[in-house]
C-alpha cells in the first residue's frame, strides 16, 4: 500500500533494531520517507542501514547510538537528528524493556529504568520534536503500549505501570497537539514475536502476534490525512495459550 502523505517525510525511529522497530524501519523506507535510525548498537544500526539503502537507494538514513535511559544521550540523538535533518515529521517510540518481577523483588532501580526508558525517552523526544511539527502544521507521533497499558498481570507490576503511563501520556498530547494537526496515537500489541516476547515463559510464543503485521498497521494508520484519526488501538492475538 503506497501512502502519498509519508513520501519524503524525515521520520526518527527508536529501537529501530529491535522487533517491531525493524520492521516498521523496512516498510516505511518502502514508502520513500528518509529514516533516522536509534539503538544501543552501532554495529546492527549500520547493518540495518545498509539493508534499507539496497532496497531503498533513493532515500537519506542516518543512524546515532544511544541508551535512553541516559540524558545526555538523549540530547545527543536530538541534536544529530535535528542537524542532518533540520525536522522530524514522524516520531516512533519502539525502544522499550520488558521486565518480570514479584513486587517484593523489585527493586527502585528496575523501577527507574523502566520508567526511564519507557516513558521519559518518549516524553522528552516528543517535546522536543513537536515543536517543529506544530510550527509546520503536520506530524505524527506513535507510542507503543502494551495490552498491559489496559490490564495488569502477576509480577508485572513495574511493566504495567509504564505502559498505563505510556497511553496517559498519548491521551494527554493527542488532546493538546491535534488542534495544530499533530497526531498522537497509541499503539497496543498484545505479546509479539520478538526476543523481548520470548522473556514471557508461560504463554505460548506461537500465538504470539507477528511484528511485520503491528507494522503493517502502523503504517495504515499513520497515512491517514483528513478528517478520521486514531488515537488509540488495541492489537489483540486470535489465540491466547
Amino acid at each position: 500500500m503506497e501512502t502519498s502523505c509519508l513520501k519524503n517525510k524525515n521520520c526518527l525511529i527508536t529501537g529501530a533494531t529491535g522487533g517491531i522497530g525493524k520492521e516498521v524501519s523496512i516498510q516505511l523506507a518502502d514508502q520513500s520517507c528518509n529514516l533516522f535510525l536509534t539503538g544501543r548498537n552501532k554495529k546492527k544500526l549500520e547493518s540495518l542501514k545498509k539493508l534499507l539503502i539496497k532496497n531503498n537507494p533513493d532515500i537519506n538514513i542516518e543512524y546515532k547510538e544511544g541508551d535512553l535511559t541516559r540524558l545526555s544521550d538523549i540530547k545527543n540523538i536530538v541534536t544529530n537528528a535535528k542537524h542532518h535533518f533540520g525536522n522530524i515529521d514522524i516520531l516512533i517510540n519502539c525502544a522499550g524493556i520488558f521486565m518480570i518481577k514479584s513486587i517484593g523483588k523489585s527493586t527502585v532501580e528496575d523501577f527507574d529504568k523502566s520508567i526511564n526508558l519507557n516513558v521519559r525517552a518518549p516524553f522528552i523526544l516528543s517535546r522536543e520534536f513537536s515543536k517543529d511539527m506544530v510550527s509546520k502544521k503536520w506530524g505524527r507521533i506513535v507510542l507503543i503500549g502494551s495490552s498491559s497499558s489496559y490490564s495488569g498481570f502477576e509480577n508485572g507490576s513495574v511493566y504495567c505501570a509504564s505502559k498505563h503511563s505510556i497511553l496517559g501520556l498519548s491521551r494527554a498530547l493527542n488532546i493538546e497537539l491535534k488542534k495544530k494537526n499533530v497526531r498522537v496515537m497509541c499503539i497496543s500489541p498484545s505479546s509479539t514475536k520478538t526476543n523481548m516476547g520470548k522473556i514471557s515463559v508461560d504463554q505460548d510464543f506461537n500465538t504470539f502476534l507477528n511484528p511485520k503485521e503491528v507494522a503493517e498497521y502502523i503504517i495504515f494508520i499513520l497515512s491517514f490525512d483528513n478528517e478520521m484519526s486514531i488515537d488509540e488501538s488495541r492489537l489483540n492475538r486470535m489465540i491466547m495459550k
